[in-house]
């Protein structure tokens, strides 16, 4: 029996980035996003905390590397193989070596390394790190219809919201893999890439202590405190030394099979609360 990535229940793992100087992300996301590094596989660096990984590789500035999406079994996993093959979705070379034996990996429209598999499970030392599952991972591209007509036609992720220009045409889509608002999301923009990454801190007052630490870091926002449109969400937004927007965000909506809701591209949409950073 093939089901599809809803039915599986992907969350994001992990993803990768690629730049030019691995000590200074390093070091950033070891201070100020709380994590703890080791090298990994030929030569990366893996930077883990409560139920969030990030692999650093050498390579492109701001380039994505690759993202790993994990679901509950292997028995989930082999039926979803199966129904991106039905789909005939090609099945690329790429091996993660960040997850389970069994994985496979996939390309977007916008050539994205997309992997599916099962967590590697691993235990270290957590101790006085701040809560932050990585949950989300959000794409710039110059045609989300591209995006949406694969994640949810050839792979079966659900769209939930979407936010239409005033000549109709889709400027943002937000999907999902599972129960909450989205896992996947992609801006409107003439740059192909990463948009950001995010952390679900879960409760306001998680914004608040992340924040205190930021600051006793010297590090300011970017934008935010808001509220997202799309997901309810409250926010703060930081920028790595590479300038990689990262999210920490709270209270995502959890949705319990309701009907795509649709935005209009305007700044109350991105932030109810005040001021916003439109794509394009």
């Amino acid at each position: 029996m093939e089901i599809n990535a809803i039915q599986a229940g992907f969350n994001l793992d992990h993803i990768a980035i690629e730049t030019k100087n691995k000590k200074n992300l390093e070091h950033f996301y070891n201070d100020i996003m709380k994590m703890k590094s080791f090298q990994g596989h030929n030569k990366d660096i893996v930077c883990v905390g409560p139920s969030r990984k990030l692999i650093i590789k050498d390579g492109v500035k701001n380039k994505l590397s690759f993202a790993g999406f994990s679901c509950r079994s292997k028995k989930d996993l082999n039926s979803f193989k199966s129904f991106v093959k039905k789909n005939d979705v090609k099945i690329t070379n790429f091996e993660n070596p960040y997850l389970q034996k069994g994985s496979f990996s996939i390309l977007d429209p916008d050539k994205n390394i997309i992997s599916f598999g099962i967590k590697i499970e691993k235990k270290f030392p957590m101790i006085n790190l701040l809560h932050g599952p990585l949950q989300h991972l959000t794409f710039s591209s110059p045609n989300v219809e591209n995006f949406k007509n694969f994640y949810c036609e050839r792979l079966g992720f659900k769209v939930t919201d979407i936010v239409v220009k005033k000549d109709g045409s889709l400027a943002t889509c937000f999907i999902t893999s599972n129960h909450e608002h989205h896992t996947l999301a992609c801006f409107k923009a003439k740059k192909v890439g990463i948009d950001h990454h995010s952390y679900e801190v879960g409760d306001w007052n998680y914004i608040r202590d992340w924040c205190d630490h930021f600051a006793s870091k010297n590090i300011q926002l970017l934008w935010g405190p808001g509220r997202h449109g799309p997901g309810n969400n409250l926010f703060v937004f930081i920028e790595d030394t590479d300038k990689n927007w990262i999210e920490l965000s709270a209270e995502l909506e959890i949705i319990h099979d309701r009907e795509k809701k649709i935005w209009p591209q305007a700044e109350k949409t991105l932030n109810l609360w005040g001021k916003a950073i439109l794509r394009s």
